[in-house]
């Protein structure tokens, strides 16, 4: 019996040596790897901004993020990039990384982030881009219907991913919304988005002149001004 206990203790004592020098050697690697990890991330963050500014070089003058991170703002010397995040995806969440020059209008994007189905919604990295069918680039998200046209916008979904492109943009208009410095909902559509952004900016802007708020899609007269439909 004292033979079987003299064992068992052994065992133990080894097992938890074994458990402190493993748990060594893990922060050992965790602390060697975790500075090249962020090298990394900074590099890629910098190499979207960018991209989505459509610029060779883009100094960060300031971040600032918003609503627990819902959407993060990089102001740089050559425009803003914003991230954000919509939950409504096929998949569940898509991020994007939007970038505008000083009116607000889309210079480019990335889509950072997606769980979307390969072929389908993962074509959200072209479908929009200068050129393409669902072409976002150089257009005003308070100016420019940024929803799907069965919607009743001005961007043609990607081919049976309806919802994924109703994410995307709703995403886009989020960042938008960022970039105004406004608060930003992750659940919002993008039909919803669209109208809010409108309205903030449109109504300051045009709504005393009513020809110039027709001329940026909106209706009404000065006291009774609708922004964000045409």
């Amino acid at each position: 019996m004292k033979k079987l206990e003299s064992s068992l203790l052994n065992m133990a004592v080894v097992l938890t040596v074994i458990s402190v020098i493993a748990g060594g050697l893990l922060a050992y690697v965790n602390g060697v790897t975790e500075g090249p990890i962020q090298e990394i991330k900074a590099k890629a963050l910098a190499d979207g901004i960018k991209a989505v500014l459509q610029a060779d070089e883009a100094t960060v003058q300031s971040t600032d993020t918003i609503d627990g991170g819902v959407a993060i703002v990089y102001k740089t010397d050559k425009g803003t990039a914003v991230q954000a995040v919509n939950n409504n995806a096929f998949g569940g969440s898509i991020k994007v990384l939007v970038g505008f020059d000083a009116e607000g209008n889309i210079l480019g994007y990335n889509v950072l982030e997606h769980a979307e189905t390969p072929g389908l919604g993962a074509k959200a990295g072209e479908w929009f881009q200068k050129g393409a069918k669902g072409d976002i680039i150089g257009k005003h998200p308070a100016k420019n219907n940024l929803t799907v046209s069965k919607d009743g916008g001005e961007v043609d979904a990607i081919t049976a991913s309806t919802i994924t492109t109703r994410a995307f943009l709703g995403a886009v208009n989020s960042a938008y919304q960022a970039y105004q410095g406004g608060a930003v909902d992750a659940n919002s559509s993008a039909t919803q988005q669209v109208k809010e952004n409108a309205g903030d900016a449109d109504k300051a802007a045009c709504c005393g002149d009513p020809a110039k708020c027709e001329a940026n899609f909106c209706t009404g007269d000065k006291e009774n001004c609708v922004c964000g439909s045409n």
